[in-house]
């Protein structure tokens, strides 16, 4: 697959199949693609926390919340939730390159799942309280963003941005997951 139909199959993935989880080995692997990414300075500042299938899994899913846009639905159901997370950490008194290099360094994981056929959710909405005691989060660092992962179940499509230019996702009759996206034209504003 080329890269522009890697990012394209790079959508949020929301549903996972959880009786495939994710190892160990696979999370060092997509940690190891964040680590390859670019880093401000190249200071290398960010850490991870990586959980796979089990008790703290399960309980890092309940501090999360999913598809806020999605009004009638609750979050990936038994049997769809994911089967593995990596939390971003950052140092707490991080600047402002830190943001940066952490939407590098999840949008690489987020890539990386893609091109295993794995589905990955970066959450911000998450207990920024207790998912930092769950994980014991080491003093002087915080959680920036926490990625959901696992085999993904969902089938996610981009689709033309509405006439009324709506952005919101929605889902169709056969649970598919649509994401509106603004043409080419509509986001390049001059060329010389």
């Amino acid at each position: 697959m080329d890269f522009k139909e890697l990012a394209e199959a790079a959508r949020t993935c929301r549903r996972f199949e959880e009786d495939k989880p994710l190892s160990m080995a696979d999370l060092d692997w997509l940690t190891e693609c964040a680590r390859l990414a670019p880093s401000a300075r190249n200071a290398q500042e960010l850490r991870f926390i990586l959980v796979g299938p089990g008790e703290t899994c399960r309980k890092l899913f309940t501090l999360t919340r999913w598809a806020g846009a999605l009004k009638d639905w609750g979050g990936p159901h038994p049997g769809e939730r994911p089967t593995a997370f990596i939390a971003v950490l950052m140092p707490e008194n991080g600047k402002e390159l830190l943001c940066y290099d952490t939407g590098i360094a999840c949008q690489t994981i987020q890539l990386a799942a893609a091109s295993r056929g794995w589905g990955c959710c970066i959450i911000q909405s998450f207990d920024h309280k207790a998912a930092p005691e769950l994980l014991d989060v080491p003093e002087g660092m915080k959680i920036a963003l926490v990625l959901g992962l696992g085999v993904a179940k969902e089938k996610r499509r981009i689709a033309p941005m509405p006439a009324d230019g709506s952005f919101g996702y929605w889902r169709d009759e056969q649970g598919v997951h649509y994401v509106p996206k603004r043409a080419l034209d509509d986001l390049v504003l001059k060329r010389f």
